[in-house]
């Protein structure tokens, strides 16, 4: 198990960027790397020190870039490679760093390597079964080789062969780690990352990070597969890390990455972790997932108990705070803002999110409250299900209140999704205005993290209450107290010593020795 990681990500306050929503330099109605660069001050503004951009390759779109066609080069949408180049530096004299989406569990049906292994029956690239009928799951060939391909995700999305932990006789394409494909695939995945390591870029998101080899209980060969990556890059890029997207951070971390997210799918409890705090069953939902009640809910009726048993459990095991990483939301998933969550409840999140020992992450337009947009159509692949269409997290930037909310200067129809229609809708411009707004108190909240070392990874955390109001000592010395509901909630004084604490960011939060006392939706940080 890996037991170091580059200190700068121990102190570091993430925030992913959807590119094609962010900012839009050209016109087009695509946002695009120029425009990333553009907007770059109001992240440094904010206090974020590390981008992760999803994914920025060339491809054909049809799961919005998660396909790739070219590892090395820079979709035409988003400019050029020179285009990348130019951001990572102006982010590096902001102090950011900058870290790339890796699919590298399946590629596009365009890519060279599938179009070659199409017509090629020797070639061991992908999981491919040269038998008719196919086994089940498998999609026919598109090219002159028999038999069809294993996809990882969409149909489009060919699986790339890593092996099986447990080959099979009589099913030959369940070919072992260390076959002709796989070695060459896993070379190929060294050779990707010093690519992009070496031109600047700080580390990698690694997409679905668990898919890599078939039928692996315990995940005992992909664990085998990620340890001897991470083993090349302590070797060779020391300062570079890897995130993955496995949703189970006491499994992927041992497996060698540096930090896991807490997401809304991993794990035995199925995201229990993350979904107990944000899924109110709005917006994107499963009805397959486990039912949970939501905490951050006005109605008050869930519980912070199971993040907290979660988070305690994969510290445990990890060894260490800082490697359990926990978004706001995401591209695939519900924003803060969400069906019956209004604006009013998201202060209490963030008090929570940035004084927890969790590696912070923002995705964009949660600083602002922007909201899930429902009832859009499907684009590039955004729709998984009648109850689960991401396009509703990917919609433009609110930059401000002129043409395209400061997005893009294109036409609506030309935009890649619609912005959200609400004459309310919240912008930077008039939240960087207003010292009360969210955007103000999430910076506070960052700089106040950043400032003091015991709401950091390293302070010591002692959760003394899960209800309303969750409560919990940082350092011994912090108290942070936390009502997502929509009712008044009181609390016993959790320790004499904090009678006479001093609030340092609250609000509708008081602590004396009568107890704690919190309005709907209050919270508070408080000092002795």
């Amino acid at each position: 198990m890996p037991t170091s990681s580059p200190s700068w990500l121990t102190d570091a306050v993430l925030y992913q960027i959807y590119p094609q929503s962010f900012a839009d330099s050209d016109g087009d109605g695509i946002g695009d790397l120029a425009g990333i660069t553009a907007r770059l001050d109001h992240l440094a503004w904010l206090g974020v020190t590390a981008v992760w951009l999803s994914p920025c390759f060339a491809s054909p779109f049809r799961d919005a870039g998660y396909d790739v066609s070219d590892y090395l080069t820079v979709a035409p949408r988003y400019g050029t490679n020179a285009d990348l180049a130019r951001l990572v530096e102006a982010a590096g004299r902001r102090g950011i760093r900058v870290l790339l989406d890796l699919v590298v569990g399946h590629t596009s049906v365009e890519h060279p390597w599938f179009l070659a292994a199409a017509d090629d029956p020797t070639d061991g690239r992908y999981v491919w079964a040269d038998t008719v009928p196919l086994p089940p799951g498998f999609v026919p060939s598109p090219g002159t080789r028999p038999g069809g391909f294993l996809p990882n995700f969409f149909d489009s999305q060919p699986a790339l062969n890593f092996g099986y932990a447990r080959p099979a006789a009589g099913e030959p394409w369940r070919q072992p780690v260390d076959a002709d494909g796989p070695r060459a695939n896993r070379d190929a995945l060294l050779a990707i990352l010093d690519h992009w390591l070496r031109l600047g870029i700080a580390g990698f998101r690694v997409d679905m990070a668990s898919s890599l080899v078939k039928d692996d209980p315990g995940f005992t060969e992909t664990a085998k597969l990620w340890t001897g990556v991470r083993e090349v890059l302590d070797r060779d890029h020391p300062d570079a890390v890897l995130l993955s997207e496995w949703g189970d951070p006491a499994v992927a971390v041992p497996a060698g990455f540096h930090a896991d997210f807490f997401l809304q799918f991993g794990g035995p409890g199925v995201g229990m972790p993350m979904r107990s705090l944000w899924n109110n069953r709005q917006g994107t939902d499963n009805p397959d997932w486990p039912p949970v009640p939501c905490y951050f809910d006005a109605a008050g009726g869930g519980s912070a108990a199971l993040f907290a048993e979660a988070y305690e459990h994969a510290v445990a095991t990890i060894g260490e705070p800082g490697h359990v990483a926990l978004p706001t939301s995401n591209h695939d998933f519900s924003r803060l803002v969400c069906g019956t969550r209004t604006a009013e409840q998201v202060p209490a999140a963030f008090a929570f999110l940035l004084t927890w020992p969790t590696l912070p992450t923002i995705y964009n337009g949660d600083e602002i409250g922007m909201r899930y947009v429902p009832g859009l159509p499907d684009v590039e692949g955004s729709m998984l299900g009648p109850g689960y269409n991401r396009a509703g997290s990917r919609t433009p930037m609110q930059w401000d209140d002129g043409p395209g909310a400061g997005f893009s200067t294109a036409p609506p129809e030309r935009l890649y999704l619609p912005v959200d229609p609400d004459p309310g809708r919240p912008t930077v411009a008039a939240q960087r205005a207003d010292d009360a707004s969210l955007l103000h108190l999430v910076r506070r909240l960052v700089r106040l993290r950043r400032d003091t070392p015991e709401l950091g990874p390293y302070g010591t955390l002692d959760v003394l209450a899960t209800g309303y109001p969750l409560v919990y000592v940082r350092g011994d010395r912090y108290l942070v107290a936390v009502n997502p509901s929509g009712a008044p909630v009181s609390a016993p004084l959790p320790r004499p010593e904090f009678a006479t604490a001093r609030p340092v960011e609250y609000a509708d939060a008081t602590v004396g020795a009568d107890g704690l006392r919190l309005g709907p939706y209050g919270w508070g940080v408080f000092a002795r």
